[in-house]
Parts: structure tokens; C-alpha cells; sequence
């Protein structure tokens, strides 16, 4: 889950010339779409996963984002962190077997934004694209599986579960250029979050459809000033789908993926509001199904940070036997785009070890 209700409207504020939204403006965002009068489709429990179709677009959905982090490490035994996310903003619905429009009306019925980030030894590299849909130059599609922006892309090669993530930014050889490419291996399969993927993100049940591939090994070259950084390590998948942003009154968003030695994962997010907060989680074991958690089965809360953004957290999962603090590592990784947000990775330690990584939306970073 991302920072949906900044990003999204955002990006479709810069494409279309529109005045600079209201972070506050509810759930909905640009618009009351509950009431069905613009036509999206909205997820609801029920409704299931379906693959690999649901890897591709949703152009009946609003809001939709593919996003990978991942915790890798250098030849010489130095962590590095990676993000890549692509959204798609829709501004009417389209049925999914519709024809898309042609290219040569200029259309725009979506906008597409991605960004990208490697954080490495203190330092922090971030870049924002923009793209209008409908002209080729952004999409998404199930299968085979791409999704690209430009000439950032992930793909599936020869096979369906091997992939490759590459993005560049500025000139090689060039003062600031750099960039990543790296081969994905899929294990595992979807692991579906909340209610068979129906991921509640208030107590009064608005929500989205959420999905994870947890378990990703990755190989393969970071570039940074001009120098190759042979990488190895695990990558974390989401993908999500809705047409409802923030609801009114929820000030920002915390969310951590974690990768424990153990062999178990865990995913927990909390939205923050006045008079408490919604949490969520899943824990997926090593070996078993995964178990969703709700409000009263985890705790998550800041423990320290500097400046406003808390970079110490503590979470306890009393069910599994996990009380862990997660600390971001020295520095400042702050996607400094239209709208901030702090991405980093994050150390686990307590009682269990490992990596992950962590996004905290509303702090006014």
C-alpha cells in the first residue's frame, strides 16, 4: 500500500493543469465515487483474486500501484536498499474489455507516475516520472507480464516467474547519472492480504484489493557515481487496486514489509487518525498459511525519530511471539517528489532479526 491519496492526485494535478489538491480532500479524493455516479468499480469483501489477469490494469478501478522494494547487499558486505513503484490514476472508468482509445485523439482517460530509489551507505538517489496514458508511452499488461514508464520497466523474461527491473536516470558518464538492473526470481506464490485480498484500511470497511509476492531473490548491478555494485538479496511485491482514497479525518500512512532470518515475513500497516489508529497486518509463516491480523492483534507505534518523521519503531505481534524494533539506517530518504514521502529500509532486531523495509506518508517530510 502506498501513499495513495498524495501521489494519485498529485500526478493527475500535473497533467491536466488542475489547482493543487487538498491532502484532506476524504477517501474518495477527486470526487464522491461511493455513490457510483462516476462509474468506478470499487472493491467490496467478497470479491477474489484472479490470476494472472490481476498483474495487468484495472481501468475500471481508480487508483492502482505495482511496487517492489528490496533489501540487497554489495560484494563487499554493504546494505543497499532499492524501490520502484508505477501507479495508474484513471479519470473515467473503462471496462476491462474495452478498446483503449486511439492514440492519435490525444486521450486522457488515465495518467501514470513511477518512482524510483536506491539508498546506499547514508545517501539517498530519487527520481519521479510522468506519463499520459493511452500513447503508449506507460501501461501495464497481465501476460506476459510488463509494466513500464518510458524506458523504466519490469518484465517477465522466458519465464513467467523470472524477471527483469531496469531504470536510469540522466546520462552514463554524466555527472549524477544512475541507475539499477536486476533479475527477479518469483518463489512462492500471491499471498492475498485482509479478507481473500480484500484489505480494509478503515473500521468502517472502505478498502482495496491487495496482494503479495514475499518471497523474491534478486541478482544483478546497481550503478552509482559512475561505479557497479554487483547486488544480491530479496525483493517484496505489491500490488493494489481501489477507487477510494484516504478517508476524511486520516492524516497519513506508516506500513512496514519485513523479511525475518526465521524464514517467517510480515506485513503491517496502521492508517493514523484522531481517536486512534486502523492497523492491519499479515503474518506469513515459513512454512503454513498466512494469517491476517487485525487492529487488536498487533501494536505499532514510533519510538523515536528524527525530526518529524519517526525513524524507530517498535511492533509486537503478542499472537506469533514478535516484539521487534525497526530502525531506519543514518540519514534522510525522502522521496523529495510532488508531494514527500519517507522510503527507507529498516533493520529488525528483539525478538526476532532481519530487513525490510518501511513508508511513512503525512508527516510533512
Amino acid at each position: 500500500m502506498r501513499c495513495w491519496w498524495l501521489s494519485m492526485v498529485a500526478m493527475v494535478w500535473l497533467v491536466t493543469g488542475c489547482s493543487k489538491p487538498d491532502s484532506e480532500a476524504g477517501f474518495a479524493g477527486l470526487a464522491d465515487s461511493r455513490d457510483g455516479s462516476l462509474g468506478f468499480e470499487q472493491p467490496a469483501p467478497g470479491d477474489v483474486l484472479v490470476f494472472p489477469e490481476d498483474f495487468g490494469a484495472h481501468p475500471a478501478h481508480r487508483i492502482e500501484w505495482w511496487y517492489l522494494t528490496a533489501n540487497l547487499e554489495t560484494e563487499a558486505g554493504d546494505p543497499l536498499g532499492l524501490q520502484w513503484t508505477q501507479f495508474r490514476q484513471a479519470l473515467e472508468p473503462r471496462s476491462t474489455d474495452a478498446t483503449p482509445p486511439e492514440p492519435s485523439a490525444w486521450p486522457m482517460q488515465a495518467a501514470w507516475m513511477a518512482h524510483a530509489a536506491v539508498s546506499h551507505q547514508g545517501q539517498h538517489w530519487f527520481q519521479e516520472r510522468l506519463a499520459r496514458g493511452d500513447l503508449g508511452q506507460a501501461g501495464a499488461i497481465a501476460e506476459p507480464f510488463e509494466v513500464w514508464l518510458d524506458h523504466w520497466r519490469m518484465a517477465a523474461g522466458d519465464h513467467p516467474n523470472q524477471w527483469q527491473l531496469t531504470v536510469s536516470q540522466g546520462q552514463p558518464g554524466q555527472q549524477g547519472y544512475w541507475a539499477f538492473d536486476l533479475e527477479l526470481s518469483v518463489k512462492g506464490l500471491p499471498v492475498a492480504h485482509g479478507d481473500q485480498g480484500f484489505s480494509a484500511k478503515s473500521a468502517s470497511g472502505e478498502g482495496s484489493m491487495y496482494f503479495s509476492l514475499v518471497d523474491i531473490e534478486v541478482t544483478g548491478t546497481v550503478t552509482l557515481a559512475d561505479k557497479d555494485l554487483n547486488v544480491q538479496g530479496k525483493a517484496w511485491f505489491d500490488r493494489e487496486w481501489s477507487s477510494q482514497f484516504l478517508k476524511a479525518g486520516q492524516q497519513g500512512w506508516d506500513w512496514f514489509a519485513l523479511h525475518l532470518d526465521s524464514g517467517d515475513k510480515l506485513m503491517a500497516f496502521r492508517l493514523r487518525e484522531e481517536g486512534g489508529h486502523f492497523r492491519s497486518g499479515t503474518w506469513i509463516p515459513r512454512s503454513g498459511e498466512p494469517r491476517a491480523l487485525s487492529s487488536d492483534q498487533l501494536q505499532l507505534k514510533p519510538t523515536a525519530g528524527s525530526g518529524p518523521v519517526p525513524t524507530r519503531w517498535r511492533l509486537q505481534v503478542p499472537g506469533q511471539d514478535v516484539d521487534i524494533e525497526l530502525v531506519a539506517p543514518e540519514g534522510n530518504y525522502t522521496n523529495d517528489g510532488l508531494f514527500p514521502y519517507w522510503e527507507s529500509p529498516v533493520s529488525v532486531s528483539g525478538s526476532h532479526s532481519g530487513a525490510g523495509y518501511m513508508e511513512l506518508t503525512g508527516y510533512n517530510n
